[in-house]
């Protein structure tokens, strides 16, 4: 008797593309001035909380400053959210000699973290972008990586940020993101597979239409990597 294959799901229509991110992502901070925050002292004491929850003795002399610390790493490791992506790209450069090829700053390393797990993903990221007329300083894209990275994230969602942000500000004919990275909510817990790597791309204008161009792009980033 032959099989039969069905369809794991039955008379469902394809499902649409995702609508475009809301530009309020990445044209302001993500924290307003007169948004309400928790207190530091709040902060903490959930963070003595979280010890206690563990089995920890939250009064034993190695963990009396381990509150304040937390908090003061947090500020560090999140303050892209108060940040703003407009402002790093907003001041152009008009003296390009008539340049017309695509700008391209590869291995920008970055650190962010997992909105899932809180857990530390790391990796690189490769921008290109064809200028119009103008040039944004190199310093600026690995700035707008970090901003973004310095958030709780999926890669997936950091990805179409960047390429978002560069597209809208800059209004180029053209933008492609590449980001590789390692995952410790992968590699460290869970499946444990140390070692493995995502990559994640966005392609925007010239790029996405243009195959010849998109293929240049990840020769650049891949042919030149030792």
């Amino acid at each position: 008797m032959d099989a039969t294959i069905k369809p794991i799901r039955p008379n469902k229509p394809l499902e649409s593309r995702p609508a475009e991110l809301d530009p309020a992502e990445f044209l302001a901070a993500a924290v307003r001035a007169d948004q309400p925050r928790p207190a530091r002292a709040e902060a903490e004491a959930a963070v003595k909380t979280l010890l206690a929850y563990i089995g920890e003795n939250t009064e034993r002399e190695g963990l009396l400053d381990t509150p304040r610390r937390v908090v003061e790493a947090f500020d560090e490791l999140y303050q892209g959210y108060h940040q703003c992506p407009a402002e790093v790209l907003d001041r152009t450069f008009g003296e390009t000699a008539g340049y017309d090829d695509f700008v391209l700053v590869r291995d920008i390393e970055f650190t962010s973290q997992c909105e899932h797990h809180m857990m530390p993903f790391y990796g690189k990221a490769h921008i290109a972008y064809t200028p119009v007329e103008r040039v944004v300083g190199l310093s600026k894209l690995a700035r707008l990586t970090d901003i973004f990275a310095r958030r709780l994230q999926t890669q997936e969602h950091l990805t179409a940020q960047i390429a978002a942000a560069i597209d809208e500000i800059l209004k180029p004919r053209g933008v492609a993101v590449l980001i590789e990275a390692e995952h410790t909510c992968m590699s460290v817990r869970g499946v444990a597979k140390h070692g493995a790597s995502t990559f994640t791309s966005r392609f925007t204008g010239m790029f996405r239409d243009n195959p010849a161009e998109q293929a240049r792009f990840l020769s650049l980033v891949r042919g030149l990597q030792r």
